[in-house]
């Protein structure tokens, strides 16, 4: 693993002199599970440059995925824990997607109720409705996120949450493809019938065609697009697949998993190449994965992918891939850790502006900042 020790004595000077940009001109936003909140992260600089949306405004409760929609603002999935029986009455009951501008200010609850339990993945369909994983039931809900309205179930696991063979069991990454294709992670989860949650099946990417996607052919059947793949080395003894990004190119499918490592396909299913995700650098991987992104503006060809080590109180980090390449059997990558980070885990690059932190908080963010110096020099190092 490479760290840096130079560098937050540095920003912490930079920032203290009050030189740090009001903006970032490619960031991403970064959702943390167990704090409650978003931050920043500037791609450029490799630095935090602070709190974009405080801890629960706006009802923020373990944020997991973050998208930018077309009219310039972040969605958000929120909805507390979602390992809970579903029949204990402690169970939340705040399943949302919410709605901030980019200067993180709360703009309302976009969607709402028609059963959602613990959102995951949401994505927006070409059509411009709002598609949202429900996790605890086993459904792909839709919503028309200018009026709020419940849309209806765009599919589910045909078996009322209790799972089915190669069916959308514990759905959680949603992406749509170039041709109108809807990809989803399932993490083989399943409700049991006293409402516990077991894992029973496989961990699978499923595709719904563009017929299914748009509403023009039944959606009981989707097509297996990546069965459960082997186990990797880093891998503590399972596999649950989770975050999907589109490559930069528009042929090829990065699967983020987990327990560990990054898969990469194209879009017949074909595995093409594996990323080490192990910044710990321990055998087998002592950090789990969250969702991953390709960056924006200048660095739109690099991938990042959000990590955290669950033996050091979940303490995050950014994992960059400079060109969306990496080693199969070592972390080859670059890893930014920060206190910042507690357990993060959906993501989402953005070219528009942000807010300003304080000094106070550019200061204690940029005390967990790690690896500006080498991530430039690693991109001065790709190929052209």
């Amino acid at each position: 693993m490479k760290t840096h020790l130079h560098l937050p004595i540095l920003l912490s000077i930079f920032t203290t002199l009050g030189l740090a940009a009001s903006k970032a001109d490619a960031a991403l936003l970064i959702g943390n599970t167990q704090g409650n909140n978003i931050v920043i992260f500037d791609e450029s600089t490799g630095t935090f440059q602070g709190e974009f949306v405080a801890p629960g405004l706006g009802g923020l409760s373990s944020p997991d995925a973050l998208t930018i929609g077309a009219d310039g603002n972040l969605y958000v999935s929120s909805g507390g824990n979602s390992g809970l029986n579903l029949f204990d009455p402690a169970y939340p009951q705040n399943s949302a997607i919410l709605r901030y501008s980019l200067t993180g200010e709360f703009l309302g609850v976009a969607a709402s109720g028609g059963g959602l339990t613990r959102p995951y993945g949401n994505a927006f369909a070409p059509d411009g409705s709002l598609f949202v994983s429900s996790f605890r039931t086993n459904q792909i809900l839709r919503y028309d996120v200018t009026t709020g309205a419940f849309l209806g179930v765009f599919a589910s696991d045909n078996n009322s949450g209790l799972g089915s063979t190669n069916g959308l069991n514990g759905p959680n990454g949603l992406l749509f493809g170039p041709d109108g294709s809807l990809y989803v992670t399932t993490q083989g989860s399943a409700n049991t019938t006293s409402g516990a949650l077991a894992f029973p099946y496989a961990s699978q990417v499923l595709r719904y065609s563009p017929e299914q996607a748009a509403g023009l052919a039944p959606t009981d059947t989707p097509s297996v697009f990546i069965d459960q793949p082997a186990l990797l080395p880093e891998t503590p003894g399972f596999i649950s697949l989770l975050g999907l990004a589109l490559s930069p190119t528009a042929d090829s499918l990065y699967v983020s998993d987990f327990a560990s490592g990054v898969r990469e396909y194209d879009l017949e299913g074909n595995l093409l190449s594996v990323l080490s995700t192990n910044y710990t650098g321990t055998t087998p991987s002592s950090n789990f994965i969250g969702s991953l992104t390709f960056g924006s503006g200048t660095n739109s060809d690099d991938l990042y992918v959000i990590g955290f080590d669950y033996t050091n109180a979940n303490l995050g980090a950014v994992l960059a891939y400079a060109g969306g390449e990496g080693d199969a059997e070592a972390f080859s990558g670059d890893a930014f850790i920060s206190s910042s980070l507690v357990r993060p885990i959906g993501v989402v690059a953005t070219t528009a502006a942000v807010p300003e932190p304080s000094t106070v908080a550019g200061l204690l963010l940029g005390l967990g900042g790690l690896g500006v110096a080498r991530w430039r020099q690693r991109r001065s190092q790709v190929k052209l």
